[in-house]
């Protein structure tokens, strides 16, 4: 990540440095929200005042936790050494710090704004081109005025290019997100009702949103919205604007909507092409359009952008389907409430030809800049032209306009009154949709409708683990190849899955442990090619026949190969194998006084084809090692030369794995072993900054107990309350893969922020923690390790390594695979 110093903040935000005493002055981190506090050292809290808080009064908790960088905009008094940054206004200053970051960056800026679609358009387009090169993207929906400044902040010069999300809900705001994103291609993506109560009128909010593309070279917009034009042609801007549907942009020239996807055929400059995208509802056909433009405008080929978008993942967003209670279905968009998102969202409902009876559970439309007399007519004109069986409105205004609807319709003046007063038994066989404002909570009413299921859950971020790969191939020597390793269920992250994202992203191979698990693998359609690390005697051959690459790495695998391609049913020719070369860590591999012998054996079969000559380092990530590391390379260069002076052709090397690429430029060779690293897991403490969190293993409080002092909790009562106090009962345990050793203090879970210590033995099915004095509450979120909890102190904490948390986290466990 991207380091600041406290100098140059206060240099670059026009501040006045009131106190620099704490020593260290390096910043990499940037803190606003004292609840996500996790790592002291490097971060700088940034106090901003709000309408209801005021983050000044949380700089004395967090310097009692240890920070020490502070960015304020009143003096304050703190107890010890600090180092604090006075500007006339915190969030304006980091604003200014955002804007000079970004104009260090070498890279294109693409910029995208507009009503709906923003979050979307920004994560395909990182889908696709994150494949070809390093791309950055704003997390999550970081649009905001903090949210740009923050993402802005972590741009790395290894990016080739930035997508920059900006959002604004009125007049006046667009402004100062331009100043820092300083787009050089612009992005707008539609031009709907929402927050149009905080505009004059439409034309006052389209000029406010096009301020973030003044000075950009292109701007790519859906050819419908005519006011652009117009708007452009009275500015006299300087800008190249492609309207996809209309001339000068690509056309759509058909689209065929089905259960499962859309099939169209998009006429791009160099002719028409077949498109398929695995979306159905119209939204995601204008998206798909607007980021087949920019691929278009960004020179990419037809063919490209086409593989692109067929192989698209879906956002855990919204507009996704999920098992509900009785035998019915959730379509759960509890994120906005607009005419023109539930008319997406219906849309999705009717691609699902469902006959069974469709209920909408609808908050109150905020925002929307209609008068609510003519807003609740339209939706109930829009209920009539749509198969809306029943209607749940929530809120005042909807339920105050009860009678214009004509459908069968409940309503109730909060979530609160749904939730205990409507018969959850009606919802039995129905298609429900759940459709709400944020401020009306409806996650509640989605937990309720859900059908329940074990609660603890690994979550996979698949853009962390993204990030992760890009970053260690922004270290490798030009030409370089990279071999992901799946091994092991994918570290505990599950093998598919990851496999058909990195096969996306265009790794060169993957490995794997088993020939079973690369079988899996074939069979689930992974097509790339796959090294075997320990085929024995017996799977060698059938690993060929899958399209496998064993790893051979003793005389007797080597002649079971032999025999096999020499009998009858043998396999397809050559035989694709890498020689596995015991360099000094006396695992599996051919010892240097066998090679000889290797090579005459190989010579005598050519049908036989060495790939690659591979070695393992014992103590990659080990200063104190070096030396040893540096013996056992030398050892494996020569070992190679010989086998390749012998066979007279060239055989690729890889000696490396995630700790050695860093520490290591000089053995890149023509490939690489990428296993923990890519995962979140940095092999030197140093290095650790750069990664990303990948997986984050969550569960629930079932129960909160309150015990008394003496009385004992768990199995043989190896922990006795020392005072009155409370526990609570965590739906994990050993058969999940929560570790044993975990129990009696030396496992740590976070609730609210806060560790609290397991207690007593790990059950099967269960943990007890220790609250004290934590506030907690039933059904609450428990953190069992994530960003704010790294797997890594888990593992100190029973003397074991991250690989054995990671790979021990049951099958029984869901895998939940999400983009940030």
């Amino acid at each position: 990540m991207p380091t600041f110093d406290i100098p140059g903040i206060a240099r670059v935000t026009h501040s006045q440095i009131l106190s620099q005493t704490a020593g260290d002055t390096q910043v990499t981190r940037f803190l606003f929200d004292s609840r996500k506090f996790s790592l002291a050292r490097g971060s700088l809290f940034v106090a901003i005042p709000g309408k209801h808080q005021d983050g000044h009064d949380y700089i004395l908790p967090l310097y009692q936790k240890g920070i020490r960088n502070f960015l304020v905009s009143k003096p304050v008094s703190l107890p010890g050494p600090a180092n604090v940054i006075l500007a006339e206004d915190s969030l304006a200053a980091l604003q200014r710090l955002a804007a000079w970051h970004r104009q260090q960056f070498p890279g294109k800026v693409i910029g995208i704004s507009g009503s709906n679609g923003k979050t979307i358009v920004k994560e395909w387009l990182f889908q696709i081109l994150s494949r070809d090169i390093p791309v950055y993207r704003s997390p999550h929906s970081y649009n905001s005025q903090l949210g740009v400044a923050l993402s802005l902040l972590q741009l790395e010069p290894y990016h080739s290019m930035a997508i920059i999300e900006a959002g604004i809900s009125q007049a006046g705001e667009m402004q100062r997100l331009a100043a820092m994103i300083q787009a050089d291609f612009g992005v707008f993506t539609s031009l709907g009702p929402a927050h149009d109560a905080h505009f004059a009128s439409r034309k006052q909010k389209l000029e406010e949103k096009m301020q973030l593309f003044r000075n950009a070279q292109t701007l790519v917009f859906p050819g419908e919205i005519h006011e652009i034009p117009a708007f452009l042609q009275k500015e006299k801007w300087d800008i190249r604007a492609c309207g996809w549907g209309k001339e000068g942009g690509i056309q759509l020239l058909h689209k065929e909507i089905s259960a499962t996807g859309t099939q169209m055929q998009i006429a791009f400059p160099t002719g028409p092409k077949d498109v398929r995208i695995p979306f159905c509802d119209l939204a995601s056909v204008s998206n798909a359009l607007t980021v087949a433009s920019v691929l278009s405008l960004l020179d990419y080929e037809p063919d490209f952008i086409a593989e692109g978008l067929q192989n698209l993942q879906a956002l855990e967003m919204r507009l996704e389907l999920k098992e509900g209670i009785n035998a019915s279905t959730i379509i759960n968009d509890s994120y906005s409430s607009d005419l023109m998102s539930l008319q997406v969202a219906l849309d999705f409902m009717d691609q699902q030809d469902d006959p069974r009876e469709r209920v909408l559970i609808l908050s109150d439309i905020l925002q929307s800049g209609m008068p609510p007399q003519a807003l609740y007519s339209s939706l109930n004109q829009l209920l009539q032209t749509r198969r809306v069986d029943r209607l749940i409105g929530i809120g005042a205004e909807i339920s105050a306009h009860r009678r214009l609807f004509q459908v069968q319709a409940h309503f109730y003046p909060d979530t609160e009154s749904f939730l205990s007063k409507h018969p959850f038994s009606s919802f039995r066989r129905c298609f429900i949709l759940i459709k709400g404002a944020r401020a009306f909570g409806f996650e509640r009413i989605g937990k309720a409708l859900q059908q329940k299921a074990h609660e603890t859950v690994l979550q996979i971020n698949l853009n962390a683990l993204t990030h992760n790969l890009k970053y260690y191939q922004s270290l490798l020597q030009p030409g370089t190849r990279t071999m992901a390793m799946i091994k092991a269920f994918g570290y505990g992250s599950g093998s598919w899955e990851l496999a058909n994202l990195l096969q996306f992203h265009k790794v060169d191979y993957l490995g794997v442990a088993y020939v079973d698990e690369g079988y899996a693998l074939r069979k689930a359609g992974i097509q790339c090619p796959i090294m075997v690390m320990n085929p024995d005697s017996e799977s060698v051959i059938p690993a060929l026949r899958y399209g496998l690459e064993p790893e051979i790495y003793s005389a007797g695998i080597l002649e079971e190969l032999i025999a096999g391609t020499g009998a009858p049913d043998s396999p397809p020719l050559p035989a694709r194998i890498h020689l596995k070369i015991d360099s000094g860590m006396h695992r599996l591999g051919f010892l240097p006084e066998e090679i000889p012998w290797l090579i005459s054996r190989l010579k005598n079969h050519p049908e036989i084809q060495v790939i690659s000559v591979f070695s393992h380092l014992a103590a990659s990530e080990d200063p104190a090692q070096d030396a040893f590391t540096r013996q056992q390379a030398g050892v494996f260069l020569e070992a190679w030369s010989d086998l390749q002076d012998a066979l007279g052709y060239s055989l690729m090397r890889h000696l490396l794995n995630s700790a050695g690429i860093s520490r290591f430029p000089e053995y890149h060779f023509e490939m690489v072993r990428l296993g923990i690293g890519l995962y979140g897991v940095a092999g030197t403490p140093a290095e650790q900054g750069y990664l990303e969190n990948v997986s984050t293993l969550r569960s629930v409080i079932s129960q909160i107990k309150n015990i008394r002092k003496g009385e004992s909790v768990g199995y043989n009562r190896q922990w006795t309350a020392a005072e009155d106090t409370r526990i609570a009962i965590i739906p994990v345990g050993y058969a999940d893969g929560y570790d044993m050793r975990l129990g009696n203090g030396l496992g740590r879970v976070l609730i609210r922020g806060n560790t609290v210590p397991v207690i007593g033995k790990v059950c099967m099915d269960m943990i007890m923690v220790h609250l004290g004095e934590a506030e907690a509450t039933e059904g609450e979120e428990v953190i069992l390790f994530g960003e704010a909890l790294p797997v890594g102190t888990l593992a100190s904490a029973i003397g074991s390594i991250p690989y054995e948390i990671l790979t021990g986290i049951s099958a029984r466990v869901k895998r939940v695979y999400y983009y940030a």
